[in-house]
């Protein structure tokens, strides 16, 4: 089915995803299934990225033992978030991403080799792509009726030596996955006002 009109998200799915979402700081111990989680990822996977590249990669962290082995990469400031998070998202760059374009942008196949070749556009490009899905991918999370708590306050070298020791993927981003616990969230901060935000041409 090809959709030539688009729709505006109504009053309500604005406010769950945007407007009267928030960063929860805070999580109930209500479990999290791993269909949840796939929830997450099937929305995440239509977002547009450069030729259709697709880069990002996610690691769920969901069991006391994968807990055990994430912890202590986590800053103090992060820990106790993390610790009773039901779940905790690795976003993670695949730097092989360039492998999948034959299958994922077929009528450019060549633009493989392009990447292969050039180590500095392959990270450019992967990166500026991963990013997107990324913002898509917490987003997703509160579409999912989920609350999403990225935290850039972790040891990225000892995350990445610890679930990807090939070196194929390489953490962007960590988000914890869940239900608001109690006082989940801090006032609401002002935003960037629009005559500093905003330039027209």
């Amino acid at each position: 089915m090809t959709i030539t009109t688009l729709e505006k998200l109504d009053a309500r799915g604005r406010e769950l995803v945007f407007t009267g979402a928030r960063t929860t700081n805070s999580f109930a111990d209500t479990p999290v299934t791993d269909e949840e989680l796939r929830d997450i990822w099937e929305l995440t996977r239509w977002t547009p990225t450069m030729a259709n590249t697709q880069p990002l990669r996610v690691a769920f962290v969901r069991t006391p033992e994968g807990k055990e082995r994430l912890l202590p990469h986590i800053a103090e400031g992060n820990y106790a978030k993390t610790q009773a998070a039901p779940a905790t998202a690795i976003l993670a760059v695949d730097n092989r991403w360039h492998d999948q374009i034959p299958t994922v942008f077929p009528i450019r196949p060549e633009m493989r080799d392009h990447f292969e070749a050039d180590e500095a556009a392959r990270s450019h490009a992967g990166h500026f792509s991963a990013g997107l899905q990324a913002g898509a991918f917490i987003l997703s999370t509160r579409a999912a009726g989920l609350a999403a708590g990225p935290i850039l306050g972790y040891d990225k070298d000892g995350v990445d030596k610890e679930f990807f020791p090939d070196g194929n993927w390489s953490t962007i981003l960590v988000v914890n996955v869940g239900h608001p616990g109690e006082n989940p969230w801090f006032d609401r901060l002002p935003r960037v006002p629009e005559d500093a935000a905003l330039a027209w041409a």
